[in-house]
């Protein structure tokens, strides 16, 4: 199997897991998947192309992809502290005073 196929495979999956799960960590984990495969198509048409460009391109998304997944941890554990639930559609700020 070739990378860019098993890139396709892997973002496919993260996009289900995206559009499906209606937990917060879920569909955290599914953003990763689909950044990670597009760091693997990156890097198979890099190698292809014989030049440094897609590389460079790929440690940018890795870091992006890693201050994304902290900063989302971070607002989703708060969240929770807050409505105590981690499924977004029970979420509402129209809920009754305390």
């Amino acid at each position: 199997m070739s990378l860019p196929v098993l890139a396709v495979i892997l973002f496919s999956i993260g996009l289900l897991v995206v559009l499906t799960k209606k937990n917060t960590i879920m569909m955290l984990i599914g953003l990763e998947l689909m950044l990670n495969s597009a760091n693997l198509n990156l890097m198979a048409f890099s190698s292809y192309r014989a030049d440094a460009d897609g590389q460079l391109l790929m440690i940018f998304i890795l870091l992006v992809a890693v201050c994304e997944a902290a900063v989302g941890l971070a607002i989703a554990l708060r969240v929770y502290r807050y409505y105590q639930t981690s499924v977004p559609e029970n979420i509402s700020n129209l809920k009754e005073a305390k």
